[in-house]
């Protein structure tokens, strides 16, 4: 589906969309509306009010130069307009508070849903949006909807009763001049609407290129070191210096118009006044209609009231247009497809009997079952969890015109140890990818205890399985919560278990505050070694029957990796293990090596039968061939 900024004509229904979509999040502030409602009528008849009794305040004092001065009506009015303008001051705060608390509160469940519905998302839309392009939704979009929602909804309120009750007044006081107003009302919402509909794209295509530089610019820091190495300054420059231009050139075309509004609106004001005081005065004088010179100096006054809240919605305007392509941005993402789950087997606790036969549990008992409903007669049945794993003529490809996997076919039974060896790009990272279901699987089949991976619901099938990534990633907290999160029930003996098991106590009790350290930037306070540590010992914690360890010792000295080598045989004892490694030394002890070349699976065996073959893994391992 196109983004919908490529649809400029359907602008205005998108539009109308986008607001009574941010509408829906107000709900629970029907009381806090009425406030915002009434501080703003208030306020607005505050100032007209305040205007309106210009006239007698100024014919009074006219009066008084001929003599007849009214002292205690002077007062009474210049009272009453103290009074006026102060309730009228104290209604803007009263409903600016408000609406704060309203605009606040909507963006809070705005960006909830959108982290929500980020979480929701399957691998796939991740591998297709850079994650500065993600962030700019919760700043840049979501700041200007903030803006919006604070300012430009009262600020619409209360400019349409202004216009309405000033409108009123002026033609109480003069017919005549009122239809100079109508004209130069005309005109200006004529200009307002050429220029908001030139400006609106603008604004759209301004929001999307920001994403995108702010997407880049966060990939560049993120890989400063191989930007350096590598000399790639000039360009990163480059590149950075063309999506920079493209976000001059969207905001460019969409300021232009926006930026032209003000001095067209002010100077129609200017022109409109000049106009009205030359034919006021003229009135005045030959005495048409009964126009005082207190008349005109408040239909004066009026003509700049009945002029400004239309120059404050236009000037509302730019971020009214920018607020809405933002949001439609936000709901475009809301608005995606979540991650597929047709599952209904799940994961329970289990009782197992000497004879067999297993029985559901609420409380955690260390084995688990698979609890499978079947549909045709509405009977259930449980099968033990013991990691048997199996692919079946799988295909697959992250693009469909793209093979990647092509016809892999393998068994693993509980507790063997299975490596994956080859070049990269040789699909092993993809076969556990497809055991995970990151990605589903378009043609063959994978089982997992005999029952088909789509019938599992996903979360109960990665809650059975433990991932040891290439790339470990740390969460801002101490050492102890990240080691717990593979297992956030985890109790801290179980905690201290698992990082003897991965040997990270040894590091970890040396460091300042031991296992309540803090880690912070990723755990860039750690070497990479220790990180990876962690990562081991966080899906120890977890005690999964299915351990799969992507490249889980790569970024591990050769000594360390010698004393994890007992513990991680403690961890894989009793476990379906696979295993991704360049370092052939560390799959030597493995049930089944499979060496994979171009998706295809073209070696299968232990590591002397392999040998004796003297195939590929003779030459990986001999050192006759390198992987790449």
């Amino acid at each position: 589906m196109p983004p919908r900024s490529q649809k400029p004509s359907q602008k205005p229904a998108q539009a109308g969309a986008a607001i009574k979509r941010i509408f829906s999040y107000m709900y629970g502030f029907k009381l806090h509306f009425v406030m915002v409602v009434i501080g703003v009528v208030f306020s607005a008849l505050a100032g007209i009010a305040g205007n309106y009794l210009l006239k007698p305040l100024i014919d009074n004092i006219e009066e008084a130069l001929k003599g007849t001065w009214n002292k205690k009506q002077f007062v009474t009015i210049l009272i009453a307009m103290i009074t006026i303008y102060a309730v009228g001051a104290l209604c803007t705060f009263m409903y600016q508070r408000v609406m704060l608390k309203v605009s606040t509160t909507t963006l809070m469940r705005i960006r909830n849903d959108l982290f929500t519905k980020m979480e929701m998302l399957p691998i796939r839309y991740f591998d297709k949006h850079t994650h500065g392009e993600l962030m700019s939704l919760y700043t840049n979009d979501t700041d200007t909807l903030r803006e919006m929602l604070s300012n430009s909804i009262a600020q619409f309120i209360s400019s349409a009763i202004t216009i309405i009750g000033v409108f009123t007044a002026m033609l109480i006081y003069s017919w005549q001049l009122t239809i100079i107003v109508v004209v130069v009302f005309f005109a200006i919402i004529r200009i307002v609407g050429f220029i908001g509909s030139h400006s609106s794209k603008g604004f759209i295509a301004q929001q999307k290129a920001l994403g995108k530089a702010n997407g880049y610019i966060e990939e560049m820091i993120e890989g400063q070191k191989v930007v350096k190495v590598f000399c790639h300054e000039d360009t990163t420059n480059a590149e950075f210096e063309k999506l920079n231009e493209e976000l001059c050139a969207a905001a460019t075309h969409a300021n232009t118009f926006a930026n032209i509004l003000m001095p067209v609106m002010n100077n129609l004001s200017y022109l409109h006044y000049a106009v009205t005081a030359i034919i006021g005065g003229i009135m005045t004088v030959k005495g048409i209609g009964g126009m005082t010179i207190g008349t005109v100096v408040s239909y004066l006054q009026f003509t700049r009231t009945f002029s400004q809240p239309i120059t404050q919605v236009s000037q509302q305007m730019n971020s009214v247009l920018t607020a809405l392509a933002g949001a439609e941005r936000i709901f475009k993402v809301i608005d995606e497809e979540p991650e597929a789950d047709e599952g209904y087997v799940t994961l329970v606790n289990a009782i197992i009997d000497e004879n067999g036969n297993i029985t559901e549990s609420k409380e955690r008992t260390g084995r688990w079952a698979w609890k499978h409903p079947h549909k045709a007669d509405g009977s259930i049945t449980y099968t033990e969890v013991r990691g048997n794993v199996e692919l079946d003529d799988v295909m697959f490809g992250y693009e469909p015109e793209k093979i990647v996997l092509n016809g892999i076919s393998l068994y693993a039974k509980a507790g063997q140890k299975i490596a994956f060896v080859g070049s990269t790009g040789a699909g092993k990272t993809t076969i556990t990818n497809l055991i995970n279901r990151f990605y589903d699987v378009p043609d063959g089949k994978i089982r997992y205890d005999g029952i088909n991976i789509n019938k599992i619901k996903k979360n109960d099938l990665r809650r059975s399985q433990s991932i040891v990534l290439q790339d470990t990633h740390l969460f801002t907290g101490t050492v102890m919560e990240n080691i717990r999160y593979g297992k956030l029930d985890a109790t801290d003996e179980e905690v201290y278990a698992a990082a003897k098991l991965a040997n990270a106590d040894d590091f970890i009790i040396h460091l300042e505050n031991g296992y309540d350290t803090m880690l912070t930037a990723d755990g860039a306070n750690l070497s990479q070694g220790q990180r990876q540590l962690l990562a081991i010992a966080r899906a120890a914690v977890a005690d999964p029957p299915v351990l799969i360890l992507d490249e889980a010792t790569s970024s591990i000295d050769t000594r360390t990796e010698a004393l994890i080598e007992k513990g991680m045989d403690s961890l894989m004892e009793g476990r379906t293990v696979f295993v991704i490694a360049h370092r052939l030394s560390t799959v030597r002890n493995s049930q089944a090596i499979m060496v994979l070349e171009h998706g295809k699976i073209i070696e299968r065996g232990n590591h002397n039968q392999l040998i004796a073959q003297k195939g590929k893994y003779y030459q990986l391992y001999t050192g006759m061939f390198e992987l790449s």
